[in-house]
C-alpha cells in the first residue's frame, strides 16, 4: 500500500506556472486588492454621505415639522386620556324641515339603546371584523408598522391619492371617533399617535367592542345592534352566523353594500366573509357551507321619527349628504375624458358619500329643504290611486307594476314632491325608483335629444319634413305614414320616422350633447347609435333627470341641478352650505344653473308641446284654465311608459313600468303616466292665476 500526500505533490511538482507565472499571478493578486481597498473606501464615503444626508433631512424635517408631531403626539394623549365610555357611544340627530320650515324627519340612531358591552356581541361578529379588517389585531400594539410603511410609500409615490389601505382596527376607531377623513400625513400621523395611546389605556377586547359598536352599517344604523335591529328586527344576540356575515359585509362600503340598494352586493360579500373566517379556523367547513347556502330574508324595521315617506327620507338624505360632501370640499364631475377616470372619480366619490352619510347621522345638523308636504301627499295619491289595478306581487311581497314621479318648481329648480313607487309597508327603505332607477325613456327623450338641437340649427315648429317608411328606418307605432307634414305634427304625433332621419342628418354626437350637459348619469356620447333617437339607450335615464330637463325647457332653456336642498347648518346654527337663490356658494354642482338650450329653441319646444295635450297623443288631458305643455314616451313592447310635462308654475315627469319589465297592453305614455300627471297637476294648480307661456320669434338672417 503506499500513501500519497498532496502536499509532497505539489512540493515536488510545484504548480505548474513557473517564475513568469508567478509574476503574473503576483501582479493579478495586488490588483484585486487594490481594487477592493478603493471599493471598501468607495463603500465607506458613499454610507458616510447617505448618513449625512440622512441627519441633515432628519434635522431639516424635524425644523420643520418637530414641534408639530410633538403637539400631536401631545394631543393624541390628552384626547385619549379625556375619553371615557361615553366618547365611543355619542351621537347627534339632524333634523330635516320642510318648506314652510316644519321638522318632517329626524336622521338619528339608536345611541346608547344599541350599544352592546363586549360579552353580548356575538363571536362570530368578532371574528368576522378581525377576519376582514385586521388579521394581526391581537398581535400588534395599534399600528401595524410595516403596513403603514407601504401606505405612506405609496401615497408619497402617488403625490397624495390613497392607493391602499393600512390601518389596524384600533387606527380606523381613532379616526371615526376623534378625527375627520381628510387624507394628509398629519391626519394619518395624529390617526397613529390616538391609536397607540388607545392601546396603553384599553385592553383589546374593549377596543373591538368600542369599534363594532361605531362602525357604520348604511341607512342611519351605527353599532352591530342597531343595524340588527334595523335590518332583520332582532337583537344581535340572535343573529346566526350566515346573517352576522351578511350584516358584517356592509360596513367596508355602505354604499355599495347597502343591502336596502344592492343586495347582490352585500351576498356576494358576506360569501367572501365566511370563506375567510373558514381559511382562519374561525368557523368548520360544515359551518361554512351553511351559512353560505342560507337565504337571507330582510324584516325591516319601520321608522317613526318621520312625517313624510321613505322617499322623501332617502332623497333627502342622498341630497343632505351631497351637500355637506360639497360644503367638505368635495368637487363633482359629470364628464371625464377616460373610462378609468371616471372609474376613479366613482371610487372617491362612494368614499366620500359614505363618510358624510354618516355625518347625517351623527352631526346634529338642521336640514332645510324644498319639499312641499301637501304636495307630495297628493303626488302619492295619485300614483296610488291610478295604479291600484294591477295587483301582482313579486317574491318579496312588493307590487311588481310601479310607477315613480317628480315634481319641480319651475321658479326655484327645487324638488317639491318625489314619489319612488307606489304606498305599501314592505316598501319601507326600499328602492326610491325616481332618482335611484334608469329605464328606457322612449319618444318622450325626442323634444330634448333632438328636436331641440333641429330648432337651434335652422329648423322651425313649421319647417317642412318628410313622413315615409325608409329602408332601413323604424315604423310608426300607428304603421300611419304622413307624408309632407311640419315639425310641429312630427313632435304632437310623435312620428318615428322623422325623429330618426333628423337624429342622422344633425349627427348623434350634436344632440347627445344636451343631455351630456345636463349630467344624464347613465347616457354618454357612446350612446351614438340610431336607436337613441327613438330613446333606446344602454341604460336609459331615471324620472329626476328627466324632470330637470324638462324644467330647463320651460326656463327659457336654463338648467338648474336639481336638488331639494336650501340650506345646512351645523348643530350650533351655522350655515355650511346654502342652495337659496340659486347655486351654492362654493358654485358646485347642486342647485347652479347653466345654458343648455337656446332661448328661442326652448320657446319652439313649448309651443309644439302644448300641442301634444291638444291634438296630438295626449290630446284631451290638457289642465283646465291653465296653459300645459307635454309629451308622451312608450317603450318597445310597452314594459315602460312616460309623460313629462309643465306649466308656467312647475314641471312633473311621470313612469310607469314593472320592476321585472313585462309587456302591458294598455301602457304607453297617454295611459297611466298621462292619468297620474293629469290627476296631481290639477290638484296643485287650483287656485292659481293662468300665465301664457312665452312666445317664440322667427329670427332672420
Amino acid at each position: 500500500m503506499y500513501v500519497i500526500s498532496v502536499k509532497s505533490i505539489k512540493l515536488e511538482c510545484g504548480d505548474g506556472l513557473g517564475e513568469k507565472g508567478k509574476k503574473r499571478k503576483r501582479k493579478r493578486g495586488g490588483k484585486t486588492r487594490w481594487f477592493l481597498g478603493r471599493l471598501k473606501t468607495a463603500l465607506k464615503i458613499f454610507v458616510a454621505i447617505i448618513l449625512l444626508c440622512i441627519v441633515v433631512v432628519g434635522g431639516w424635517f424635524y425644523k420643520e415639522y418637530g414641534s408639530t408631531i410633538l403637539k400631536m403626539k401631545s394631543e393624541a394623549a390628552k384626547l385619549v386620556a379625556d375619553a371615557d365610555s361615553t366618547t365611543f357611544s355619542r351621537n347627534r340627530a339632524s333634523t330635516v324641515y320642510d318648506i314652510d320650515e316644519n321638522v318632517i324627519n329626524v336622521f338619528t340612531t339608536d345611541g346608547n339603546t344599541g350599544y352592546l358591552s363586549y360579552d353580548d356581541i356575538p363571536k362570530y361578529a368578532v371574528d368576522a371584523v378581525v377576519a376582514t379588517e385586521d388579521r394581526s389585531f391581537f398581535e400588534h400594539d395599534g399600528v401595524d408598522i410595516k403596513a403603514n410603511v407601504k401606505a405612506v410609500y405609496e401615497l408619497i409615490k402617488h403625490e397624495g391619492e390613497v392607493t391602499r389601505g393600512a390601518s389596524t382596527i384600533t387606527q380606523q376607531l381613532a379616526k371615526n371617533i376623534f378625527l375627520t377623513n381628510e387624507v394628509t400625513w398629519q391626519r394619518k400621523t395624529e390617526e397613529i399617535f390616538i391609536a397607540l395611546n388607545l392601546e396603553k389605556k384599553y385592553d383589546k377586547n374593549e377596543i373591538l367592542e368600542f369599534y363594532i359598536n361605531n362602525i357604520y352599517y348604511a341607512n342611519g344604523y351605527y353599532g352591530i345592534e342597531a343595524a340588527s335591529q334595523g335590518y332583520f328586527s332582532v337583537s344581535a344576540k340572535e343573529l346566526d352566523l350566515a346573517q352576522i356575515a351578511f350584516i358584517s359585509a356592509i360596513p367596508n362600503g355602505p354604499t355599495r353594500y347597502d343591502p336596502l340598494v344592492h343586495m347582490d352586493n352585500t351576498l356576494e360579500r358576506k360569501d367572501r366573509i365566511l370563506s375567510q373566517m373558514c381559511d382562519l379556523g374561525y368557523i368548520s367547513t360544515e359551518d361554512y357551507n351553511l351559512a353560505k347556502d342560507e337565504e337571507i330574508v330582510l324584516n325591516v324595521r319601520t321608522a317613526d321619527n318621520k312625517k313624510v315617506s321613505d322617499y322623501v327620507v332617502s332623497y333627502v338624505n342622498y341630497c343632505g349628504v351631497r351637500a355637506v360632501m360639497e360644503s367638505e370640499g368635495f368637487e363633482f364631475k359629470d364628464s371625464f375624458e377616460s373610462e378609468e377616470e371616471r372609474e376613479e372619480y366613482e371610487k372617491k366619490f362612494e368614499e366620500f358619500y359614505d363618510v358624510c352619510q354618516r355625518y347625517i347621522y351623527s352631526k346634529g345638523y338642521n336640514i332645510y329643504t324644498s319639499i312641499d308636504v301637501k304636495k307630495q301627499r297628493l303626488l302619492q295619491k295619485a300614483v296610488n290611486e291610478q295604479m291600484k289595478g294591477f295587483k301582482e306581487k313579486k317574491e318579496d311581497g312588493i307590487y311588481n307594476m310601479q310607477a315613480a314621479a317628480v315634481c319641480i318648481d319651475n321658479n326655484t329648480g327645487k324638488v317639491v314632491a318625489i314619489v319612488g313607487g307606489r304606498s305599501q309597508k314592505q316598501a319601507a327603505f326600499g328602492l326610491n325608483r325616481a332618482y335611484q332607477s334608469y329605464r328606457q325613456p322612449g319618444s318622450c327623450i325626442k323634444p330634448l335629444l333632438i328636436y331641440s338641437t333641429a330648432f337651434e340649427n335652422g329648423y322651425t315648429p313649421d319647417s317642412e319634413v318628410v313622413d315615409e317608411k325608409s329602408e332601413d328606418g323604424p315604423d310608426n307605432s300607428n304603421d300611419n305614414y304622413l307624408g309632407k307634414t311640419d315639425v310641429r305634427t312630427a313632435i304632437e304625433q310623435s312620428i318615428n320616422t322623422v325623429a330618426w332621419n333628423f337624429f342622422e342628418k344633425l349627427t348623434p354626437y350634436k344632440c347627445l350633447t344636451h343631455l351630456v350637459d345636463m349630467g344624464f348619469k347613465k347616457i354618454t356620447y357612446e350612446d351614438d347609435y340610431m336607436a337613441a333617437s327613438l330613446g333606446g339607450f344602454k341604460d336609459g335615464a331615471s324620472p329626476l333627470e328627466m324632470a330637470a330637463a324638462y324644467a330647463a325647457v320651460e326656463n327659457d332653456g336654463i338648467f338648474t341641478v336639481p336638488t331639494c336642498i336650501l340650506r345646512v347648518e351645523d348643530v350650533y346654527g351655522r350655515e355650511l352650505i346654502s342652495y337659496e337663490g340659486g347655486a351654492s356658494k362654493q358654485g358646485a354642482v347642486a342647485g347652479s344653473k347653466k345654458v343648455v338650450f337656446e332661448k328661442n329653441a326652448a320657446r319652439m319646444l313649448t309651443d309644439c308641446m302644448e300641442g301634444v295635450l291638444t291634438r296630438g297623443t295626449a290630446a284631451g288631458y290638457a289642465l283646465k284654465g291653465m296653459s300645459c305643455a307635454g309629451k308622451t314616451g312608450t317603450t318597445n313592447d310597452r314594459k315602460d311608459g312616460w309623460f313629462a310635462g309643465y306649466t308656467p308654475y312647475y314641471t312633473t315627469v311621470v313612469w310607469v313600468g314593472g320592476d321585472n319589465p313585462v309587456k302591458v297592453d294598455d301602457l304607453s305614455g297617454a295611459t297611466y303616466p298621462l292619468y297620474i300627471w293629469n290627476q296631481y297637476m290639477s290638484e296643485i294648480h287650483k287656485g292659481f292665476k293662468n300665465k301664457d307661456f312665452e312666445d317664440y320669434k322667427i329670427v332672420v338672417e
